[in-house]
């Protein structure tokens, strides 16, 4: 289907996302409210400019030096995530030194098992939260989504949660726990909970973590924690609004 579309066109990259979504639908990675998802947020991409704004980039500097903090970090990992950033997902595992956990909204045994096949072809050494794997469970929670891997995200201190439902993100932080969002919708119950908040499309987002993360390695503890006192979450979400607003007029 993509080969139809010129490589001028001025959406291309988003048209390349839609399908690889519709592509992981078919083969089981997406559920069908997944592809819902993914069209509110291709809404605010569009309001956004299609691009990463300097607020986004200062978020992911904080979110770097807090996944190099980190002791026990965890990357979650959904349907959407598998579909269209498996490889830099992985990647981004292997430079912040976090596991990657399945955790799903819409669980059931077979989207689990593709899930983790997916990510296992593009690299991946191990894959958390699959099957009986995910025996523990958050509290205060009642969907699927409190199913977790005690190895993972149960213990975990900070965890990446891209394309997040607010509920489960509201809960890991009563737990104490340091949640890193990716999130195109600024107003959103996960934006506004998480410690960091990146306004950003995944596609673009985790690729510049694991640069961020490549350019801090070498700084100090307290010089990754400087930079972590520094970012002011409402803030950056305020400025992305801006943005919005300024796109909208």
């Amino acid at each position: 289907m993509i080969k139809q579309v010129p490589a001028t066109h001025p959406r291309l990259k988003s048209l390349i996302i839609r399908e690889k979504l519709v592509n992981g639908f078919t083969r089981g990675l997406v559920a069908r409210e997944g592809l819902i998802a993914h069209g509110r947020g291709e809404a605010f991409d569009y309001l956004l400019g299609e691009k990463t704004s300097a607020f986004a980039l200062d978020a992911t500097q904080a979110a770097a030096a807090t996944l190099l903090l980190a002791k026990q970090p965890i990357i979650s990992v959904n349907g959407n995530v598998a579909a269209v950033s498996a490889t830099d997902i992985i990647e981004l595992s292997k430079y912040a030194n976090a596991p990657l956990e399945v955790n799903l909204f819409y669980r059931d045994k077979k989207r689990e098992q593709a899930i983790e096949r997916e990510l296992l072809k593009y690299g991946a050494t191990k894959v958390f939260g699959v099957g009986p794997n995910a025996s523990a469970r958050l509290p205060d929670l009642d969907s699927e989504r409190r199913k977790v891997d005690p190895r993972g995200i149960l213990v975990a201190d900070v965890v990446v949660v891209p394309l997040e439902d607010g509920d489960r993100a509201e809960a890991l932080v009563k737990m104490g726990k340091k949640i890193i969002a990716i999130d195109l919708n600024p107003l959103s119950r996960t934006a506004s909970i998480a410690d960091i908040t990146i306004v950003d499309n995944i596609t673009r987002a985790i690729p510049s973590l694991v640069y961020a993360i490549k350019r801090i390695n070498n700084l100090t503890n307290k010089e990754k924690q400087k930079i972590v006192n520094k970012f002011d979450n409402k803030r950056a979400l305020a400025k992305s609004l801006e943005i919005i607003r300024g796109a909208m007029t």
